[in-house]
This record gives C-alpha cells, structure tokens and sequence, in this order.
C-alpha cells in the first residue's frame, strides 16, 4: 500500500493482483456527497461502454453477455448500477470494493484516470503527475536494492580473495582491518581518484562514505571491479599493476555506462 498527495488530497493506491488499483473513494472525500459521484458514473452509458471494453481486453472471465445487456439499459432513467452489481453480474476485475481499515472502492489505474477525468480534467492531470512520481521513486528504490544486494555478493568474493592470498595467519584482527581497507582503496583510487580519507578530508561536511555519494552506474562498476580485483589477487597480479587494470576497466565501463569518454583518474 502506498499514498500519494493530489493537490490537498491523500489517495490509496494498494496493490490487487499484482497491479496497481487507486481509491476512488478517497479521490471524491472531500467533495460533499462525494461518494454518491462514484454510482453516478458508473450508471453513464459511455462509462458502461469503456469499461466493459476494459474488461474484455483483460479479463477472459468477463460475462460478456450480462454486460450488453447493461449496456442497453444504461442510459435509461430507470437504470441504476452500483460497484456491487457491476461485479456479482459481469465478474470484472478491473473495480473492487474493499473492506477494513483501508476499505472503499478502488479501480485499476486505467480506470481510476478515467474516473478522475470525469470528476475534473484538472484533477486528472496532477493524479496522473504524482501517481507517475511515486513510480519513478519505486523503481529507483528497486534499482538500488538490486545493486546493493549484488555488491553484498561481490563483496564477500572479494575479501575472500584478500583473506585467502594477501592476509598471513598470524596477522592481527587490526593488520587485517587495515589490508581490507587497503585493498577497498585500490578500488577507491581506480575508480575516484582518491581514497576513502582523502574524500572525507575534502568533505568534511558530508555523512557517510565516498559510496554512498557515488551514482548508480559507479556503483555497478565498483561492483564489477570487486569481482574482478578477486580474481587480479587471485593471479598473484602485484597491487601497483592492478590499481592500473583496475582503473583502464573502470574507464572503459564507465564509458560504456555514461557513454560520455569515460573518467581519465590516473595519470
């Protein structure tokens, strides 16, 4: 479940079959009798007509028959439809009425912009700009989530490798401490052009690590380098000639990512 703020307005989007269905209720709470608007468009005959078309291009347990019969009668003076009849006689999917804390009707977003054009175009617009804002965020949030996971992974492959070939047995807790931060500089260097003290020197002012700062396609590439430095240690390549390996491939996939000619750190 998710909210989202259209002008004055809070709106429910919850999540209904794997898609995304918009509170109608809470789109007309703020109008007086506002909930009456929800029955009154669903008994116009050109909202009939789009959501039985909605239906039968998504729903193959539409009762298409049930439904030209409504069509037929919407229209009419005498023609009444609420969300309950609507469902229990066509079996659409595309309206729910949900009960609880979070209860009200809800439509599938194609239908839920509808619904909000024909309550105000306006409002319509600015539903549409913040519904599309909350979905940019998710998938940004996804994007790092994935990222963050696969640097987990890479991580680990790369101080196995330190530990397996550069720490002695007898090194100290605080040595080894010391030979992983080394090693994570190497990949600092290759890719900034800085270590990690040398990023807090020169910004003193920011939380966090040079990480945290970086962009998603640095990220990948740091990623991608653990992987590869592991196997660099793994060879037994000298640190100096893989700082400088290193750096040639963060060049080269960063420019490949950006396509921009790439970040020249070395000299």
């Amino acid at each position: 479940m998710a909210k989202i703020k259209v002008e004055t307005t809070e709106i429910t989007i919850i999540s209904h079959n794997e898609k995304d269905y918009i509170s109608l209720t809470d789109m007309v709470r703020p109008i007086e009798n506002g909930l009456a608007l929800i029955e009154k468009w669903l008994r116009n005959k050109n909202t009939i007509e789009f959501l039985g078309i909605w239906e039968k291009m998504y729903n193959p347990l539409f009762n298409s028959p049930e439904f030209e019969g409504i069509k037929m009668e919407a229209g009419l003076n005498r023609f009444i439809m609420s969300v309950k009849q609507w469902i229990e006689k066509t079996h659409a999917i595309g309206i729910i009425a949900k009960a609880g804390r979070y209860g009200g009707t809800y439509a599938h977003k194609d239908l839920a912009f509808e619904f909000a054009s024909w309550v105000s175009p306006q409002f319509k617009l600015y539903l549409i700009r913040e519904f599309q804002r909350l979905k940019d965020d998710e998938q940004k949030q996804l994007a790092w989530s994935a990222k963050r996971e696969l640097s987990k992974i890479n991580y680990r492959i790369h101080t196995d490798a330190i530990k397996a070939n550069l720490i002695p047995s007898e090194i100290t807790n605080q040595q080894a401490a010391i030979k992983y931060a080394d090693e994570a500089d190497v990949l600092n260097i290759a890719m900034f052009g800085m270590t990690a003290k040398q990023w807090r020197e020169a910004n003193p002012d920011k939380k966090g690590n040079i990480r945290d700062y970086a962009s998603i396609n640095e990220l990948i590439c740091l990623s991608n380098m653990e992987n590869i430095n592991a196997v660099f240690i793994n060879d037994g390549i000298p640190q100096s000639e893989r700082l400088i390996k290193l750096n040639r491939i963060a060049i080269q996939q960063m420019r490949i990512l950006e396509d921009t000619g790439g970040r020249y750190l070395l000299k």
